[in-house]
């Protein structure tokens, strides 16, 4: 508990005891409501407060305006009770009071743990970066390192800042970052990201970012950044409120002056003032519209707090509800659903030495940041041949469909079949499964290389729990020739497939989903889908969060490569707007039902307490619910 939430249960349990004791005290005039108004100040002061600034600051139609104006009100009842020798009752406006403290402090405890979740999150920060300085290790702020940096991380520390280790291997924590538990195995020439903890050897990294834009700080930055976006919910309750609230002052009023009237001018009949005043307060303390203007963004805090638990990072509410009305999920290929790490299986068809043929391939590639590029380096390896780049001229990449360049004084063309017929070469078609990387020399078709990719393990089961989940439509975009893309489609189950795509076809088909009426979710890994990602209902960028472009266009950023962790962004927000839409059904039924017995005279302050605070304690309690949704 926090000193705040210490300090309130204090002043509970005094005011609770206090009334308690004055129960079974005999007091009668001028000293029974001195007694009362101590523990009546003690528990309310700070309520009494809140509502007298509102009215100040032309802000005052909230649970405190509420609150004030219905005890107030009971205590004044009480003393024109005492003046006509009745029996006073003040302890109804220290009990309503109390109660409302006690569903304070459980919103409280609620929230403070839902921050205590994100605040784990926010130990990733490292607080320093080891530099060698005169042959010795010294600790300076990592804001002060400079991209290209050398920096040490010892066993036990956190890596400051993104980069490339140089020299020796460790295990690392990445569950900060990934949400993954399994530690992961690094060496030489892998990259590692800041907020990984180290946990065996000694790491000489060269930095890749700057501090400020490394992995942490996007991931903090991503979270503190969430609670600023509101959902449609959101802004419905708060609209909800402001209107709500002075029409239940109004009708209070009106329940409190127009019934004795009637009474006098038309009926003949004594006023009973105490009687309807009575039932306007009760009426005031049933309306208070608490429970649902704390427990709705409640829930899509806690929710964005236990989506990030599990590496996924939400960047606001408003993609929650979203992401929970999704029906259409549409996937890029390379580096979602398959592992992006694409092999060489064969060379077909060459006219010339298949050495010579994937050399000239290499070449082709070496500007290139595409992992089929990647691939072709990989194989080339085997032959431990250096490559002299300085051979490669006039290079040129055509998005989507390939490459132009110069080698050797001999213009190479190397890509898709598209590619070969704009230029009139009549490919030799290929029947194996995978991408196939056609060649020409000097306009002579060469023969092509085939390059096929692995599907990732859990794609398959992540496609099943998504239709288990009634996603009615599942689709895959990908610029890979026909035959790969369909052949993994139906190895997944995907519903439709899509190949040879430019990036503006693939913008083109996911607008003719959304013109369709489907609420769409695309997910790719960042490389080329920056477009798509921002076009769709929901962007998912999938383990890039590494690629500043992916997080700036993406709604949702999955930290790792697993596809499971898209069913489970859809199974949190599904049981977030469940718990809003239980929140908001429970709260009304019971407030329209109170109401109306506040009205008539059958509920009394008691029962206002709980439609008021009890209600309030149960969302809040449901809207906790939110934190901890299992992984799929």
């Amino acid at each position: 508990m926090t000193k705040k939430q210490k300090k309130m249960l204090s002043r509970i349990i005094l005011a609770a005891l206090m009334l308690i004791i004055l129960h079974f005290i005999p007091l009668e005039g001028a000293l029974k409501f001195g007694a009362y108004i101590i523990p009546y100040l003690i528990i309310g002061y700070d309520i009494i407060k809140k509502a007298f600034f509102g009215l100040i600051n032309l802000k005052p139609f909230d649970e405190s305006l509420l609150m004030t104006i219905a005890t107030l009100g009971a205590i004044a009842l009480a003393l024109y009770q005492q003046s006509k020798g009745l029996s006073a009752n003040y302890s109804e406006a220290i009990a309503v009071m109390l109660f409302y403290q006690i569903g304070e402090l459980f919103q409280n405890i609620a929230v403070g743990k839902s921050r205590k979740d994100i605040a784990k999150l926010m130990e990733i920060k490292p607080d320093y970066a080891n530099i060698e300085q005169d042959g010795k290790l010294v600790c300076v702020c990592p804001n002060l390192v400079e991209k290209g940096s050398i920096i040490f991380v010892k066993p036990g520390e956190k890596v400051p800042i993104d980069g490339i280790i140089k020299e020796g291997s460790s295990v690392l924590n990445t569950s900060a970052i990934s949400g993954e538990s399994i530690p992961k195995e690094v060496e030489k020439g892998d990259t590692v990201y800041s907020g990984s903890v180290n946990l065996q050897g000694l790491l000489k990294i060269k930095t890749t970012k700057e501090f400020n834009n490394s992995t942490a700080s996007k991931v903090l930055e991503l979270i503190e950044n969430a609670s600023s976006k509101k959902s449609q919910s959101e802004n419905f309750i708060s609209k909800f409120a402001r209107v709500y609230t002075p029409i239940v002052v109004i009708s209070a009023l009106v329940l409190a002056i127009l019934p004795p009237l009637v009474g006098i001018f038309f009926l003949d009949k004594a006023p009973m003032w105490n009687i309807w005043i009575y039932r306007a307060l009760t009426f005031l303390v049933i309306s208070c519209p608490c429970a649902l203007v704390v427990s709705i963004p409640l829930t899509f805090f806690s929710a964005i707090g236990g989506a990030s638990r599990q590496g996924i990072l939400i960047k606001g509410s408003n993609y929650i509800e979203t992401l929970s009305k999704v029906n259409t999920v549409i996937f890029d290929k390379t580096g979602t659903l398959t592992q992006g790490a694409f092999e060489v299986s064969a060379i077909h068809h060459s006219k010339i030495d298949e050495d010579k043929l994937l050399e000239y391939a290499v070449l082709a590639e070496c500007a290139s940041v595409h992992p089929i590029a990647q691939s072709l380096r990989n194989a080339y390896k085997y032959y431990n041949k250096e490559l002299d780049l300085n051979r490669v001229t006039n290079f040129k990449e055509l998005s989507g469909s390939g490459i132009i360049a110069c080698i050797d004084n001999l213009e190479i063309i190397l890509g898709s079949e598209k590619i070969m017929k704009k230029y009139d070469i009549e490919p030799i078609m290929c029947h194996s499964s995978g991408t196939i990387i056609h060649i020409a020399l000097d306009r002579k078709y060469c023969g092509h290389i085939v390059i096929t990719d692995i599907i990732k393990p859990d794609s398959a089961l992540a496609i099943k729990e998504l239709k288990k989940m009634k996603i009615k439509n599942l689709a895959m975009l990908s610029g890979d020739i026909k035959k790969a893309v369909e052949d993994i489609a139906n190895v997944l189950g995907i519903d439709k497939a899509y190949s040879e795509l430019l990036p503006n076809q693939k913008v083109e088909i996911l607008e003719k989903y959304i013109n369709e009426g489907n609420k769409t979710a695309f997910v790719g890994d960042g490389i080329n889908d920056a477009p798509v990602l921002a076009r769709a209902d929901v962007g998912i960028a999938m383990g890039a969060i590494g690629s500043d472009a992916a997080i700036e266009a993406a709604d949702v950023v999955l930290v790792d490569d697993n596809p499971m962790k898209i069913a489970s962004a859809v199974k949190i927000s599904k049981k977030c707007l469940n718990i809003v839409k239980q929140n908001i059904c429970f709260a009304l039924f019971v407030k329209f039902i109170c109401l109306i017995l506040g009205a008539v005279g059958v509920a009394n302050m008691w029962l206002a307490v709980f439609a008021d605070v009890g209600v309030m304690v149960i969302c809040v309690i449901n809207s906790f619910r939110a934190l901890f949704v299992k992984r799929v």
